[in-house]
């Protein structure tokens, strides 16, 4: 410009001078406002035109809005997690990674004492034979007059055991071995052969089935009865025993003895055995 315009400086608050008569565009300047804005010709919005702090605009209610993000976060930790656990379960059934322990897997801790001896008896017994027994013991307890479905007890047991036959070679007393002058003849007299007690196979008995009444089922709740699996099985030793009494356990036992002792005293050199045996 030349030296005879003029410049208008106009401060925020403050309406422009007038210009000059002479000027006909009047040029107004700007001047930065000392403000936190730093733009010049713009006040600060947080004073007043008289320079104290203005007042805070009036806000309305304060309005939270919680979008489905943390929902969605928590759904696909939770669809991670369940599927790292498949994949370790998978492989592991696989054998591609070791067998993993269970935690909280229960324990079975065996407290019982050590076994005494209380006695040793020799056995001057001749074991012969064996048989092998299974029965089905049905036991049912009720009342007359009274419902089946209100109380009844009926098990099936499948009672399964062994029954030996035996010769008491202790039992032989003086004169029950004759032999002739020349050593060629010999007469043996046994006692009959006697059936041991049987011994019942716990890895092969079982219930097979129960029925229970409703009173029945009820009396368990409160009190239960922890020998009534022993009666089962004597109930199944008593049966297995008269099974073996009508079998022919005992006509196999003299038939063995028979052919053992023979073939023992064949080889001393005897020619003629006769083996008999008392009356059971």
């Amino acid at each position: 410009m030349g030296q005879n315009d003029e410049t208008t400086r106009f401060e925020p608050g403050r309406a422009p001078a007038s210009a000059s008569p002479g000027d006909p565009h009047p040029t107004a300047e700007y001047s930065s406002h000392e403000s936190g804005t730093g733009w010049p010709g713009r006040p600060d919005p947080d004073v007043d035109d008289a320079g104290s702090p203005a007042a805070a605009p009036a806000q309305g209610p304060i309005v939270v809005r919680t979008g489905g993000g943390v929902l969605r976060g928590l759904f696909f930790l939770t669809a991670t997690a369940a599927l790292v656990v498949a994949i370790v379960l998978g492989m592991t059934a696989a054998g591609i990674l070791p067998h993993l322990k269970n935690p909280f897997g229960g324990r079975s801790t065996d407290r019982s004492q050590p076994a005494l001896l209380k006695s040793i008896q020799d056995m001057n017994r001749f074991v012969a034979a064996e048989g092998n027994f299974q029965v089905i013991v049905d036991v049912q307890n009720d009342q007359k007059y009274v419902p089946d479905f209100l109380l009844n007890d009926r098990t099936l047991f499948v009672a399964a055991g062994t029954v030996d036959a035996y010769v008491d070679l202790s039992a032989i007393g003086a004169g029950a071995i004759t032999e002739s002058p020349d050593h060629k003849t010999v007469e043996i007299k046994l006692p009959a052969p006697q059936l041991n007690k049987p011994s019942i196979n716990h890895d092969k008995s079982y219930v097979f089935a129960q029925q229970r009444g409703m009173l029945n089922r009820l009396g368990e709740v409160f009190a239960s009865d922890p020998n009534r699996l022993q009666r089962l099985y004597q109930l199944g030793e008593q049966k297995i025993a008269e099974a073996a009494k009508s079998s022919e356990l005992q006509q196999r036992a003299e038939d063995n003895t028979r052919r053992m002792l023979e073939g023992m005293l064949r080889s001393l050199g005897y020619t003629s055995i006769k083996i008999n045996y008392a009356a059971p």
